[in-house]
C-alpha cells in the first residue's frame, strides 16, 4: 500500500512543483525523509527568508511556489513576509508541520494549538486535514485556490504523522484525481459593458489610462501597450506599483501617480475619465486629504478581483480577465489620429560632489546591468530615482514588494534567479533593508545563486526621514543605522563583495557580476540621502 507520503510527491509533481523552500523542524522530518531526487530543496536560514525566496520564485517563474515551516514558531517568523506574498498576489502553498494527532489535545511542546487562524488574515485558505487520508486531496485544494485570481498564498498544518500512513487505493486514488483537475480563469466581459465603456472613452473630452501591478501578472502587457497605442491616451503607473506594467520609454508614459489622495487627484486633474486597469483604487499612503479626482471626472476599473472593485473609494468596475477585456476594448475602438505625443519629462535630482547621489549610482548600476535584467528593488526612499535611471520597458523585468514591508528585496532575488536562471537578477537595495533578510546572501552563496546585490549605503532609514517630515517628527529615534558594514557581514557568508566609490567602477563591477555565473557578488556604494517629494 503506498502512503501518504507517496502521494503527496505525486501531487506536487502533477502540478509541477518541485523545489521546496524551507527550513525544517523536527515536526517537518516526516514529510521531508526519502526526499526524492526529482525534487530541488532550497534551505534558508530564518523562515522570512524562506517565504521571500518563495515569493520571487513564483513571481520570477510564473508558477505555485512550496514552502515549509516549523510548526507554530516557524509560521510566527514567517508571517511579515506571507503579507508581503499576499500583497504580491503570488500564489503559494505554504505548509507547516503539526504535532503528531495521538499529542494534539493535550498540546504537546510544538504542538500548534489553533494552527489555522495563526496566518489568518493574511492567507486566502488555512486548513488542518482531518485525517492523513485527507492529506493529498488538501494540498490539491490548496494549490487550485492559490492559483485562482487574484492569486495568494494559502496555508496547510499538516501532522507529522500523517505522512507515514497507509491509504487505501480508492483514497490514493482521489488524490491523483484531485491533483489531475485542471480550472481555466479566463472570466470575459459581455460585449455590452465592453461597448458601454468603448462609447465612453469615446465621448470623453480627455480620457487617462492609469496601470497598475495584474497588467504585468496577469500577461495583459501587449494588449494594454495595444490599448494604448489605438487610443493615443496618456499612461500613468498607479502609485507604489510593485511590478513595471508600461513601457516607461514609451512617448504616452507620464510617470507615477502619488500614493496620497490630493496629490494624485491634482495630477489627474484636466481629465475627465480614468481608466484604471489592474489595480487598486488607489494605493494611497501617507494621508493627504483632498478630492480623490478632479472635478467632473469619473472613473471605471478593470481588474480581476472583486474585492478589489468593493473598496475602492469611488468609480465604477468591471471584474473580468485583463487581457481579453483590453483586447476586446480596443476592437471597439477607433484609431486616434496620428499625433506626435508629449515626451515622458524626466525627473530632475540633484547632483553632489564626492559621493554618489542616489540617481548617479543607479545610473551608473543601470549602465552595466543587462538588458534582459530582472530587477528587484528594495530602497524604498530612491524608487523615482531608481525608475529614472533604469525605464524598464519590457514585461516581466520588475519586482518590488506591494506589502510596505521590508525583508522582501534580498530574498526575493535568489528565489527570482532560481525561477529564472536563464535571465540576470539585478538586486538594488537599501543598506537598512537588507538587515531583514541578511541570512538570504547564506543561501545565494551556498547554491551559487548569481545575484548581482547592490547595496545603496547611507546609514540611515531614509524613507522615514521623509516621513519624519511629513508627520513632524523630526529628532524621532531609531532612524539612524550606523556602524553598519555589509561587506563584512557578506564575506562571512562566502558572498564576493566589492565596495563601488566613483561612477565608472560602480559600472564595471555591475557589468563583470551579472556576466557570470558562479555565485552571488555584493557591490556596496555609499550614496548621499535625497528624499522624495510629495
Amino acid at each position: 500500500m503506498r502512503t501518504v507520503r507517496e502521494s503527496v510527491l505525486d501531487v506536487l509533481r502533477a502540478r509541477g512543483i518541485t523545489t521546496v523552500f524551507g527550513n525544517p523542524g523536527s515536526t517537518e522530518l516526516p514529510m521531508l525523509k526519502r526526499f526524492p531526487e526529482d525534487f530541488r530543496y532550497v534551505l534558508g536560514l530564518q523562515e522570512a527568508v524562506v517565504v521571500g525566496m518563495a515569493d520571487g520564485f513564483a513571481l520570477a517563474s510564473r508558477t505555485t511556489s512550496l514552502v515549509n515551516l516549523h510548526t507554530g514558531p516557524g509560521t510566527g517568523n514567517a508571517m511579515g513576509a506571507v503579507l508581503n506574498a499576499r500583497a504580491n498576489r503570488t500564489p503559494m502553498v505554504v505548509t507547516a508541520g503539526q504535532q503528531v494527532r495521538a499529542m494534539l489535545t493535550m498540546e504537546a511542546l510544538l504542538s500548534n494549538p489553533q494552527a489555522t487562524l495563526l496566518p489568518q488574515p493574511a492567507v486566502k485558505w488555512a486548513y488542518e486535514p482531518p485525517r492523513p487520508a485527507d492529506v493529498p486531496a488538501a494540498l490539491a485544494r490548496a494549490v487550485q485556490i492559490a492559483e485562482t485570481p487574484p492569486h495568494g498564498p494559502v496555508f496547510l498544518s499538516l501532522p507529522m504523522d500523517d505522512f507515514d500512513a497507509e491509504l487505501s487505493e480508492a483514497e490514493d486514488r482521489a488524490g491523483r484525481a484531485g491533483a489531475a483537475r485542471r480550472i481555466t480563469h479566463a472570466a470575459a466581459p459581455d460585449a455590452a459593458t465592453v461597448g458601454a465603456l468603448a462609447d465612453r472613452i469615446s465621448r470623453a473630452r480627455s480620457a487617462v489610462l492609469v496601470v497598475g501591478d495584474d497588467v504585468d501578472a496577469s500577461g495583459a502587457w501587449d494588449g494594454v501597450l495595444a490599448l494604448a497605442e489605438r487610443t493615443a491616451l496618456p499612461v500613468w503607473a498607479a502609485p507604489v506599483s510593485a511590478r513595471v506594467s508600461f513601457p516607461r520609454s514609451h512617448p504616452q508614459f507620464r510617470g507615477d501617480l502619488a500614493p496620497a489622495i490630493g496629490p494624485l487627484g491634482r495630477q489627474l486633474a484636466g481629465h475627465d475619465l480614468v481608466v484604471v486597469i489592474g489595480a487598486p483604487v488607489f494605493r494611497y499612503y501617507p494621508y493627504v486629504p483632498g478630492d480623490h479626482l478632479p472635478e467632473g471626472a469619473e472613473l471605471v476599473l478593470l481588474t480581476r478581483d472583486a474585492e478589489e472593485a468593493a473598496r475602492a473609494p469611488v468609480g465604477d468596475a468591471v471584474v473580468a480577465d485583463l487581457a481579453l477585456t483590453v483586447r476586446a476594448l480596443a476592437e471597439r475602438l477607433p484609431a486616434a489620429a496620428a499625433h506626435a505625443p508629449a515626451p515622458h519629462e524626466p525627473v530632475r535630482f540633484s547632483e553632489a560632489d564626492g559621493v554618489l547621489t542616489p540617481l548617479a549610482a543607479l545610473t551608473a548600476i543601470a549602465h552595466g546591468a543587462p538588458e534582459n535584467t530582472l530587477w528587484v528593488n528594495e530602497s524604498p526612499s530612491n524608487v523615482p530615482q531608481f525608475h529614472e535611471a533604469t525605464r524598464i520597458s519590457s514585461p516581466d523585468s520588475y519586482l518590488f514588494s506591494a506589502g510596505g514591508g521590508l525583508g522582501f528585496g534580498a530574498a526575493a532575488a535568489v528565489g527570482a534567479q532560481l525561477g529564472a536562471p536563464a535571465r540576470p537578477v539585478v538586486c538594488v537595495i537599501g543598506d537598512g533593508s537588507i538587515h531583514y533578510a541578511v541570512q538570504a546572501l547564506w543561501t545565494a552563496a551556498a547554491y551559487k545563486v548569481p545575484v548581482t546585490f547592490v547595496v545603496l549605503s547611507n546609514a540611515k532609514y531614509a524613507i522615514l526621514h521623509w516621513f519624519a517630515q511629513l508627520e513632524h517628527a523630526q529628532g524621532s529615534p531609531g532612524l539612524d543605522i550606523p556602524g553598519l558594514d555589509i561587506t563584512a557581514v557578506a564575506d562571512g557568508y562566502g558572498v564576493r563583495t566589492h565596495r563601488a566609490q566613483g561612477a565608472g567602477e560602480l559600472t564595471k563591477l555591475v557589468r563583470d557580476a551579472a556576466a557570470q555565473q558562479d555565485g552571488p557578488v555584493l557591490i556596496d556604494v555609499p550614496v548621499t540621502t535625497e528624499l522624495p517629494s510629495l
